[in-house]
């Protein structure tokens, strides 16, 4: 059964797989708030492949070892066997609607794969992830309203 796309109401209950859009954003003024309540509120689960992504944006050996420090104490959202199944099934049926409609990133199959099997939702700022909830069963949560945040 698919998920819910296009939440930009509220982030909702559920944990929240965070996809490297949102942590890129999480400073913003608009959510900071909400990012650090979810935070305390143990809701952010971080896939190791989107930690590497983070890790990768550090400039330096000393931000890296920062981030490492900080992203030590988020839960993960376990890559399985059973989400690269998910992440293959979702490419499948979205490349079957149309040619080429399932170029989207392989993290985003991923993260979304893991969401629907642990049964939490992906936090991001990315229209990739609405699409992949039409095919696949999680919330898809914006955080904030498309193109809000500069």
């Amino acid at each position: 059964m698919p998920g819910q796309s296009a939440s930009t109401g509220g982030w909702g209950d559920l944990p929240l797989v965070v996809d490297t859009s949102a942590f890129a954003r999480a400073h913003h003024p608009a959510v900071r708030e909400r990012w650090i309540d979810a935070m305390l509120a143990d809701r952010l689960r971080l896939s190791p492949v989107a930690r590497l992504e983070i890790l990768l944006s550090a400039r330096d050996g000393s931000t890296l070892d920062e981030l490492v420090e900080e992203l030590s104490a988020w839960r993960s959202a376990p890559l399985t066997a059973g989400v690269t199944r998910a992440a293959e099934t979702a490419m499948r049926t979205i490349a079957g609607r149309s040619a080429g409609a399932h170029r989207m990133p392989i993290v985003d199959y991923l993260l979304a794969a893991a969401a629907q099997e642990s049964g939490a939702a992906v936090l991001h700022f990315d229209h990739d992830y609405d699409t992949l909830a039409e095919v696949m069963a999680f919330d898809s949560v914006w955080l904030a309203p498309p193109g809000s945040l500069r």
